[in-house]
């Protein structure tokens, strides 16, 4: 926990077909944390729109941002236009020399396309997930990981619960539950189909169809990368 009056900055990545729950979620919880700035960066200063249409606009960009703190990676089906984006993948991996960096869902695959998922345990969306071995990560099939100054959150809702998690870390844990508070965040979900594990086997097999084409996209993407990266693969299997 750092000490309440060392003032953070904190900035969330921004780009064009992002899931906006993996940057909303998390918004409504680090732009509550204390003696905190927040601010949003794209490639460009234009606005962008989610994969569902949803208008979103950076504050600035890239190039303006200082050395974060924290930097914020969410996904979303416009990740994969990214993977071999080395103007994007350096920006991430010099913010990631001292910021702390928080993953959510498909942001993942970003870090791990920036060559800082070796070694490290993490997590990703359930339709992503067998691929973070061939970025040399370490799968954990939980709802948030944390793994040093990293914090990885699984799928779309998780990033608000990785987000807690995070302001926990920053301000300690009172600080987390007020923010908590303040949301009314006490899930109840009707349905108990949430996960992998827990959804009916015809509405998984509906889901895996209907993410099918992108799944394979990214596979593909991600065995270049490994080969770029020089990560052996030879006995990665990712069925």
């Amino acid at each position: 926990m750092l000490a309440s009056d060392t003032h953070l900055t904190i900035g969330s990545l921004l780009f064009e077909g992002i899931d906006q729950i993996d940057l909303t979620g998390p918004f409504e919880v680090l732009s509550r944390i204390p003696n905190a700035s927040y601010r949003l960066y794209g490639k460009t200063a234009g606005a962008v729109r989610d994969v569902k249409g949803l208008r979103l606009a950076p504050d600035a960009t890239l190039s303006d941002a200082p050395q974060l703190d924290v930097l914020h990676v969410p996904g979303g089906f416009g990740q994969q236009a990214l993977m071999e984006d080395e103007e994007l993948l350096g920006w991430i991996r010099r913010q990631a020399n001292a910021a702390r960096i928080f993953s959510v869902c498909t942001g993942a695959l970003l870090c791990g396309a920036a060559g800082l998922l070796r070694g490290r345990r993490a997590t990703t969306h359930w339709s992503a997930f067998h691929l973070l071995p061939l970025f040399g990560a370490i799968p954990v099939n939980e709802r948030v990981v944390l793994d040093g100054t990293w914090l990885f959150a699984a799928g779309v809702t998780a990033g608000i619960d990785g987000a807690l998690r995070l302001a926990a870390e920053l301000r300690g844990e009172d600080v987390a539950r007020t923010i908590q508070l303040h949301m009314a965040y006490a899930p109840e979900p009707p349905f108990d189909s949430g996960t992998p594990e827990s959804a009916p086997p015809a509405i998984l097999k509906q889901a895996r169809d209907s993410v099918a084409d992108i799944t394979s996209q990214r596979e593909i993407t991600a065995r270049r990368v490994a080969t770029r990266l020089g990560i052996d693969i030879s006995d990665v299997s990712v069925r």
